[in-house]
């Protein structure tokens, strides 16, 4: 049995869900889909499919159709890496931007390639075992049928209704009358679900070649956006090698860059350094050391990374022993820092996890971005297309600098854990924009290194770095923890419980060696385990 304790927890009203197969993630629908497809005899990649195309339609405030995504895969022997992020147009360069001192959040000139429906179907050519069309079918019911929009929803469609309402075809598609649904109101999007049937039936043809591609360029072309058929008929998702990093017994395995990934490995490795296991959670020490190893590594995240083929080194040079070593060095264990990047070439939405009685595991993340992303909507197709270009750096010294066909810095970022063995541990992931990597650091320190069960640690108060020495934490550290805190230079600022969502929901699924899986879910959000 998993060396698990299920005694320990923090203020939630749910327990871990236990069984053969599983599915976890943000939307109680979404995961009654991807629950429905391994009823139906499919698998773990048939499950994470219904359930990310169920969430397009679902959850619209956080990811749609023009969404990118990105995915960890166990196939039952070994790990699989795939980055479905799409890359700018061709034709963007830096003087397109010019007199902009950061890139635009909003509109057009923030559209990038959407990768989210290669990610699809780039799954199920290799792994699915139904057809395209069945795992669309709970996504398609939804949009044509309607669902009841949750309060949590709600609210944040309101907030993304007052920030992108003049944006083209955004009222039309998510106001139709006049407002964003209410809480407990059913919502239709029978355009969208038009557009999912054409997706699963062409196996994504038509979103990037055919009859949805015309339609997208044409609407580009009508606003002067450089978005081209030819953008879109190149776009390829790519399976890649991932990166890892040994800790607590196990290892951490994150995709590369262009996500931010790596930053959780380069925390880890320098707790290493410090022993982090021998702090007890929740400690002066143990947050202390947590948060200024993070902060190493969001530094070196801001300076180096970018789309992979742009790197200016090996992405394996921040991970190195000796590099981690050397920025370890730098934390003051009786003070908060104030750190730079470092140099070793002289030594980052929506989150889904299945898994199913073969074996197979899946950890699976896609995004507009910034809530519903550009605000941008194709008319008549319920395509709402994301703002991954404002990922990119004017700075023209920067690798990140904006260009032709290159992949923007990503936030987004599944995660998997293996264990001594080189066996599935745990495949999970955490929402949230800048939160992710800092939540992944925090997930795998209370599983992995203090043994913490999967609700627990996702239920425990979480923190996030900002900048210099301004932390942001949940409501429930100890207020005697927060003043030592405070003592040592952090600038310590409590979230309003109201605000809680903006810490990221969590899900993740725990293998046992039994062969049986535990799974748990964000209870800041309205997420949901399924097992049977």
């Amino acid at each position: 049995m998993v060396d698990l304790d299920f005694n320990v927890s923090y203020a939630s009203h749910r327990a871990p869900m236990m069984g053969r197969n599983a599915v976890a993630t943000s939307q109680p629908l979404a995961a009654q889909a991807g629950m429905r497809m391994l009823q139906q005899g499919g698998n773990a990649v048939d499950a994470a499919i219904a359930t990310a195309m169920a969430l397009t339609v679902l959850e619209p405030t956080g990811n749609g159709i023009g969404s990118d995504a990105f995915a960890i895969i166990w196939d039952g022997k070994e790990l699989h890496g795939l980055n479905a992020s799409g890359r700018s147009p061709a034709s963007w360069n830096a003087e397109r931007f010019a007199g902009q001192s950061t890139m635009p959040e909003i509109g057009w000139e923030a559209v990038t390639v959407p990768g989210a429906v290669s990610a699809w179907v780039t799954l199920a050519e290799r792994f699915a075992t139904l057809p395209l069309t069945t795992l669309a079918q709970p996504a398609i019911e939804y949009a044509r049928d309607g669902f009841p929009v949750s309060p949590l929803i709600a609210h944040l469609w309101q907030r993304g209704y007052n920030k992108l309402k003049s944006q083209p075809g955004f009222t039309a598609c998510f106001a139709p009358d006049g407002r964003p649904p209410r809480a407990g109101e059913m919502f239709r999007n029978p355009a969208q679900a038009a557009t999912l049937q054409k997706i699963a039936e062409t196996k994504g043809e038509a979103f990037y070649r055919g009859e949805l591609a015309e339609k997208i360029v044409a609407f580009a072309e009508q606003h002067g956006a450089a978005l081209s058929m030819a953008d879109l008929n190149n776009h390829r998702a790519d399976w890649v090698d991932l990166l890892s990093r040994p800790f607590a017994k196990g290892s951490v395995q994150e995709l590369p860059p262009n996500g931010q990934g790596i930053a959780t490995l380069i925390a880890l490795g320098i707790l290493e350094q410090w022993d982090i296991g021998s702090y007890t959670p929740d400690s002066v020490p143990w947050l202390h050391l947590s948060i200024e190893a993070m902060k190493l590594a969001l530094v070196d995240l801001d300076r180096y990374v970018t789309d992979y083929d742009h790197l200016e080194f090996p992405a394996e040079l921040l991970l190195s022993d000796s590099y981690l070593k050397q920025r370890a060095q730098l934390i003051n264990p009786d003070q908060a820092g104030d750190f730079t990047f470092g140099s070793p070439q002289q030594s980052g939405t929506v989150y889904l996890s299945t898994a199913d009685a073969s074996g197979m595991m899946v950890s699976f993340i896609q995004s507009n971005y910034m809530g519903f992303g550009s605000g941008v909507v194709v008319p008549g197709t319920g395509i709402s297309l994301q703002n991954r270009g404002c990922g990119f750096s004017l700075d023209p010294q920067h690798p990140n600098v904006v260009a032709g066909s290159k992949r923007p810095f990503h936030t987004i970022i599944p995660a998997f854990a293996l264990d001594a063995a080189g066996q599935p541990l745990m495949s999970f992931g955490v929402m949230g924009g800048p939160m992710q990597a800092q939540g992944h650091l925090q997930l795998a320190l209370r599983i992995m290194q203090h043994k913490q069960n999967p609700q627990a640690a996702i239920d425990a108060p979480r923190w996030r770095v900002e900048q210099g020495r301004a932390v942001v934490v949940e409501p429930g550290i100890d207020r005697n923890v927060l003043a030592k805190l405070r003592e040592m230079g952090h600038q310590i600022t409590v979230e309003d419980p109201l605000q809680s969502y903006n810490f990221g929901g969590a899900q993740a699924i725990v293998r046992d060696p039994q062969g049986f899986y535990i799974a748990a879910t964000e209870s800041r959000k309205d997420g949901q385990a399924l097992v049977f």
